[in-house]
């Protein structure tokens, strides 16, 4: 039921996240000289930023404490696109705006100010290596029926917080979802934790290295009816390497 809820109350905020976007230069102050984009234009300009920059080690500053997260080099896409933004400034004053506890926070807006959005998606970039184990970074995304390309949000992102989960609970997952487990899926799920029921429908891009005592933290605060934290946990968003 949690992922059904997640999966359907996303689309609230997706209604306000894909805003129209201009052509040419962005006028958005917050993407600064940036060049627009687009569905048409996104996997061109984002490989080509990808190759400029190298990066892939990011600090999430949370009034929490910190995250660091790896970012995986074989989603090159959701890199470039998580590193983009971040140099942007995109993200700072940003705030986990659902929260699920066992399960997953989710960040990318904020309530404070609305953010001016280009209306794109990042083409889909799932792979069987990078699974939604405990510390797992994913992009958030319509649902299939209104995104038959399954194209990840521009920048709507979740961190896996997740639990524990036994075998018979693993092979439920795998007969209701048709997908295998791998002997490196089950060893971590019932080890470390996970949310396995996401598998192969988001694409999983990066993995928290330090700081996977904040995402609990983060999950345990009092949320109102709609999973949205009653006090504001604001976030920056820093590439370091």
């Amino acid at each position: 039921m949690k992922a059904l809820r997640f999966f359907t109350c996303w689309l609230g905020l997706l209604s306000y996240v894909f805003l129209a976007g201009c052509s040419g230069k962005s006028k958005n102050p917050d993407l600064g000289t940036y060049e627009t984009l687009t569905d048409a234009n996104a996997t061109e300009i984002l490989t080509k930023f990808g190759k400029e920059n190298p990066e892939t080690l990011v600090t999430i500053s949370t009034s929490m404490g910190k995250i660091k997260v790896r970012l995986y080099e074989d989603t090159p896409l959701h890199r470039a696109n998580f590193v983009r933004l971040a140099k942007m400034g995109f993200y700072d004053n940003t705030i986990f705006y659902r929260v699920l506890r066992d399960f997953m926070i989710q960040g990318g807006d904020t309530r404070e100010r609305k953010i001016k959005k280009d209306k794109y998606g990042v083409p889909s970039e799932v792979k069987s290596n990078h699974f939604h184990k405990r510390g797992a970074l994913a992009m958030a995304r319509y649902d299939d029926e209104f995104n038959p390309k399954r194209l990840s949000s521009s920048h709507n992102f979740y961190l896996v917080q997740g639990v524990v989960h036994n075998q018979e609970s693993l092979d439920d997952i795998a007969l209701t979802n048709k997908i295998t487990f791998s002997p490196e899926q089950i060893k971590t799920y019932t080890t470390l934790g996970g949310v396995p029921s996401l598998d192969t429908k988001y694409t999983v891009f990066g993995e928290v290295v330090e700081g996977l005592e904040v995402i609990d933290k983060i999950a345990k605060v009092p949320v109102d009816p709609n999973d949205f934290p009653v006090q504001d946990i604001f976030m920056t968003v820093e590439v370091e390497e």
